[in-house]
């Protein structure tokens, strides 16, 4: 059964006990637009407690805020009562709902006359009561009613604006969009976690550069992240970026990130300049040229802060840092050591800073040769040559008498650097060269 099938049959169930029901929101918008949902939500007069008694083993985590959860094959369809939300003291839940018996009442209180329309799907019937259709036909963004309200009651709907705008190519009606520049600074007050999501979806659904640009020019950017903000009007060196400022060239790899592409690659190229502004240093002298020493260094400890302040896992927080970290290492790939060069590619989830070095270079100086080189470097080097099985062990080093300690690590990182030099290549040449250093280790230290 699909999201649709069972959103329909749930509809159905409802009509059937004498309730209304609808196909509601971003569903109805996408079909009428011609696009699949990902998802299917039900809006009804029927009470919570009505649909836990029609759908028996439903969850009812948002009952309170007449929401329940009809599960069936493992799909998940959310049903919600018609309803009126009574203020919205911390700008995100209502203070209080009042259930309604009419369709109006609930629409009202939804963000987006595109997102504010209802479908009998026994009828395909389309119920519109805030202009919605039209809205969807001329291609426009609009809050239903007061913008300001809408907004007030939930500041993220500010970002879900240029979202949807940027989504869907639309602008955004004038007074909306006004009241997103008066109510900018005021987006800092919704949760780190719904925030960083609603940033990652704007990354990562095929049109960042649009969304990143609607988010400058409403003041959002300079509030969510300040970082990336500051790269604006901060010069490069026109022998390396002919494109332009740092910004602009960060705006250009973003329009190449394609619908569904990884989270942490997305905010891996968002932020892998973050380091630039803070390290600029203008031309010194004749000959001289804009430099931006350590900013890879620099722009890793920002990246740090940012990912903590929207709380990222330590996962993805670590991969956006090593991304950002590494991402000037390919300049030195042809000059590499073999044992440097392997561990190099041995990052965790290489291929996000392959990709990232691509983007990189397609929209600065343009040249491939190093990410081509490593493209090579990887079709032609067997893996167990890039990651071989070690040859010897901590174990080893102490039954030649040496304590645990930070000269195991000195030693068992020396042999692996034989073993990927292709020096030593078999475990009785690897512990005659462990002998031989633990022999000079216990020389040295006057044993």
């Amino acid at each position: 059964m699909t999201s649709r099938e069972l959103a329909e049959k749930i509809c159905r169930v409802l009509a059937a006990a004498g309730h209304q029901a609808f196909l509601v929101g971003g569903c109805v918008r996408d079909l009428l637009l011609g696009r699949e949902p990902d998802d299917f939500d039900v809006s009804t007069d029927a009470v919570p407690e009505r649909v836990e008694s029609l759908f028996p083993g439903s969850l009812t985590v948002g009952a309170k805020f007449g929401v329940v959860v009809v599960v069936e094959g493992g799909i998940q369809v959310e049903v919600a009562t018609f309803r009126s939300d009574i203020g919205y003291s911390d700008g995100r839940h209502p203070d209080r709902v009042v259930f309604s018996r009419s369709s109006a009442d609930d629409v009202r209180r939804r963000d987006f006359t595109i997102n504010g329309l209802l479908m009998d799907p026994q009828t395909g019937e389309v119920v519109d009561l805030v202009g919605g259709r039209a809205d969807l036909g001329s291609g426009l963004i609009r809050a239903i009613g007061d913008p300001g309200r809408r907004f007030a009651e939930d500041k993220l709907r500010m970002l879900r604006a240029v979202r949807f705008a940027a989504r869907f190519g639309f602008p955004i009606e004038p007074a909306t969009f006004a009241a997103i520049e008066r109510l900018a600074p005021e987006v800092g007050q919704v949760s780190p976690e719904r925030i960083r999501d609603e940033l990652t979806r704007l990354l990562t659904e095929g049109a960042a550069r649009r969304a990143f640009e609607l988010l400058d020019d409403s003041g959002l950017l300079a509030v969510v992240l300040p970082e990336v903000a500051r790269m604006k009007g901060v010069a490069q060196p026109p022998q390396f970026h002919p494109e332009g400022d740092v910004w602009i060239h960060t705006r250009m790899m973003l329009e190449r990130l394609p619908a569904g592409v990884s989270p942490t690659l997305a905010w891996g190229v968002l932020l892998h300049d973050v380091g630039k502004p803070p390290t600029f240093t203008p031309p010194a002298g004749p000959g001289g040229r804009i430099r931006f020493d350590k900013h890879a260094e620099v722009g890793a400890v920002m990246a740090e802060a940012i990912c903590r302040r929207w709380r990222f896992s330590n996962a993805a927080a670590e991969q956006i840092c090593s991304l950002v970290r590494n991402h000037l290492r390919f300049i030195e790939v042809t000059r590499m050591r073999p044992a440097t060069l392997k561990r190099f590619v041995r990052l965790p989830l290489f291929d996000e800073h392959l990709e990232l070095h691509r983007l990189d270079c397609l929209n600065s100086h343009g040249k491939l040769d190093a990410y081509n080189f490593v493209r090579r470097f990887l079709a032609e080097t067997p893996p167990e040559e890039v990651r071989p099985p070690r040859l010897v062990t901590g174990e080893d080093l102490k039954q030649l008498g040496l304590r645990p300690g930070p000269l195991f690590g000195q030693i068992l990182r020396a042999i692996e650097e034989a073993q990927l030099e292709g020096r030593v290549k078999s475990r009785e040449a690897a512990m005659a060269l462990l002998r031989e250093m633990a022999q000079e280790s216990v020389d040295l230290s006057g044993s």
